[in-house]
């Protein structure tokens, strides 16, 4: 019994060595340097895993809020949202990627205005 106790604390700590993401405004950032604040049992740990404009948005750890969707939010709290984005997120973490809604258009055609190149951290590359 011993082992199997043990075999389940290393997964455990496997897990605790996986990459946090979560995502703002679609841009899914990579906010493991932030352990303390978005790892587990951490005060934000609620917004990692997602898509969690909202909850940025209205500084709320509300399950309700923590979705992309800024319907209805005041001018305040846009305001709000675009200053922790820029000043925190794109200056703090790295970006690893968009969010489908991001990237694609309801219809699921390509969102023509989407531009990665405007994101910090991003590098065009002519070949790979």
């Amino acid at each position: 019994m011993l082992h199997m106790g043990r075999a389940v604390e290393l997964i455990l700590d496997q897990e605790e060595d996986q990459p946090i993401y979560m995502a703002v405004k679609g841009v899914v950032f990579d906010v493991t340097s932030g352990k303390e604040f978005y790892g587990r049992g951490a005060p934000y740990n609620a917004l990692t895993g997602k898509d969690s404009t909202r909850g940025v948005a209205k500084m709320s750890l509300d399950p309700a809020d923590l979705t992309h969707d800024t319907t209805g939010l005041t001018a305040e709290e846009l305001e709000s949202l675009d200053d922790v984005f820029t000043k925190v997120y794109k200056a703090k973490y790295p970006i690893v990627g968009y969010t489908a809604r991001r990237i694609l258009n309801e219809d699921g055609s390509p969102n023509l205005d989407f531009k990665p190149e405007d994101q910090p951290h991003f590098d065009i590359k002519d070949e790979f």
